[in-house]
């Protein structure tokens, strides 16, 4: 079965393919129209210009006559006024017709455009969604590994026997989860007491005191409770972008045992999060696909450019979905976390901006 996400970015393809081909086939029916009127509304101008030198030289020709031509001269003088008659008709019908065909393709214009922003909010939503679900796996992954016996000895009591069986333990963790950096147990004045990766990352005896993340972990009730980070560049891990993930370590590894320590997850944001942006369907190289924090901060972006120090200044007023053209021209969509599950997501956005012509 394909993920709602997934089913409704392929929906939303399938829709603005169809109204492509069928926007494409009235702008060609549209101007074949103005062809053709053009055509005969010439053909029509180049008869009564005909009409008009054969009424004049009538009129010539019955001035000469004198009286006799008189009669004549009436009837060359009705073909001409005739003739001026259609001609005036024929400009107001290509006027006309070509005002309206302006109208219908101004308005098949105004369809593909709404067409294409409703589009993009789509996999805007589905960029975001997907992270979104990702990430919910990461609050399991924390609250889980918190609980591990090796985790919960090293926090209890951490001898030098315990901190190396819990380096141990969480190495094996991070061989089957790759999608991480390093994980850390912290006692509660923030020293690290042990870690996933020593021999890549000397960490330990290093104190995360100040880190955001970890004072909000120490805070937390019980170990049902997580603290979700946003992303940052962490300079113990190589200055490497992660989301940090933090549970509380607790006595006997029970949700509501005496508070021990904190264990972070360092998730590897970068490779994931640009193999989503990377993965969205859009039309051309001038679109870019972007996730932004609460902040409009860039955390991932399609063509790599602005991660971490570009800030987009949405227009949402009010809204958590939608699109507009912005000052340049360019079509911007944008979606609101959707949260998945008990990740209630960080208030971040899928945003797509697909620059004007």
């Amino acid at each position: 079965m394909i993920p709602s996400g997934q089913a409704r970015a392929l929906a939303a393809d399938n829709d603005t393919a169809d109204t492509s081909d069928i926007s494409t086939l009235i702008a060609s029916l549209t101007g074949e129209v103005n062809r053709i009127a053009g055509e005969k509304t010439r053909t029509i101008q180049q008869i009564t210009q005909q009409m008009k030198i054969l009424a004049l030289n009538a009129l010539i020709e019955s001035a000469r006559a004198g009286e006799h031509g008189r009669g004549f001269a009436v009837v060359a003088q009705e073909v001409r006024t005739v003739s001026q008659q259609i001609e005036g008709i024929a400009r107001d019908l290509e006027s006309q017709l070509v005002g309206r065909t302006g109208t219908l393709m101004s308005s098949i214009d105004g369809m593909m455009d709404r067409a294409l922003g409703e589009r993009m909010v789509d996999l805007s939503l589905n960029a975001v969604e997907l992270i979104d679900r990702n990430l919910y796996e990461r609050t399991c992954d924390v609250r889980w590994w918190a609980t591990d016996s090796a985790v919960v000895d090293c926090a209890s009591d951490p001898t030098e026997a315990a901190r190396a069986h819990a380096s141990e333990r969480l190495g094996v963790i991070l061989a089957a989860y790759t999608v991480y950096l390093d994980l850390w147990i912290c006692a509660l004045d923030g020293t690290i007491l042990a870690n996933g990766r020593p021999d890549r990352f000397a960490v330990q005896g290093q104190t995360v005191a100040g880190e955001r993340w970890f004072r909000e972990a120490v805070a937390l009730k019980t170990g049902d409770d997580y603290v979700a980070g946003n992303i940052e560049r962490q300079s113990r891990l190589g200055g490497a972008q992660v989301a940090t993930y933090c549970a509380t370590v607790r006595q006997g590894g029970r949700a509501d045992g005496k508070l021990q320590g904190v264990l972070a997850i360092h998730f590897d944001w970068e490779p994931q999060a640009r193999t989503i942006v990377k993965g969205v369907r859009v039309e051309d190289d001038r679109t870019r696909v972007l996730l932004v924090d609460k902040t409009m901060q860039v955390i991932a972006a399609s063509d790599g450019v602005g991660i971490l120090s570009e800030r987009v200044p949405l227009r949402l007023e009010g809204r958590r979905s939608g699109h507009y053209h912005d000052p340049s021209g360019a079509l911007v969509a944008f979606h609101a976390t959707p949260g998945y599950e008990t990740y209630p997501g960080l208030g971040w956005y899928g945003v797509i901006i697909r620059a004007g012509h």
